[in-house]
């Protein structure tokens, strides 16, 4: 597994310490008109679940990837999809999820390039990753902000 593989699964460590967390610390806002810890998780639970079904499938070499969603409406769809769900399960579905996404991207050749809806950039699995990686340090980076207040 490749230096940016490890460090996306690692995320499931530091997601997983979450559990440890006061429910309540966890479902108020990170600041005023933000999101909540939990639905922080979510939103990146549902970026997997997304590129697991959606993006992981079509990588193969000169594969075309369907373009992105609109991230407004794909994140107000995720916080729908989970509506109702505690805490403790979005963990969890987060956890099983990222462990097979990283196991499909890991089965996806190195050597494999595929492009973005109509762009012309080749990317690689390490290259695709590496933009959910940067994602979901921004998140985490926000998190322990609001842990450690």
């Amino acid at each position: 597994m490749n230096k940016t593989l490890n460090s996306f699964n690692k995320i499931i460590d530091e997601i997983k310490n979450l559990k440890e967390v006061e429910v309540a610390y966890l479902t108020e806002p990170i600041s005023e008109g933000k999101w909540s810890i939990r639905e922080i998780i979510g939103h990146i639970y549902y970026w997997d679940k997304f590129n697991l079904e959606v993006m992981v499938p079509k990588m193969v070499n000169g594969g075309i990837l369907p373009e992105f969603p609109n991230h407004d409406l794909h994140n107000a769809e995720g916080v729908q999809y989970l509506r109702g769900q505690s805490v403790e399960s979005i963990i969890s579905i987060f956890i099983e999820t990222r462990k097979i996404l990283v196991e499909h991207l890991t089965n996806v050749s190195e050597e494999t390039r595929f492009r973005i809806g109509k762009g012309k950039r080749q990317y690689s699995v390490e290259t695709f990753t590496k933009i959910f990686l940067n994602h979901d340090l921004y998140h985490l980076k926000q998190i322990n902000e609001k842990l450690n207040k």
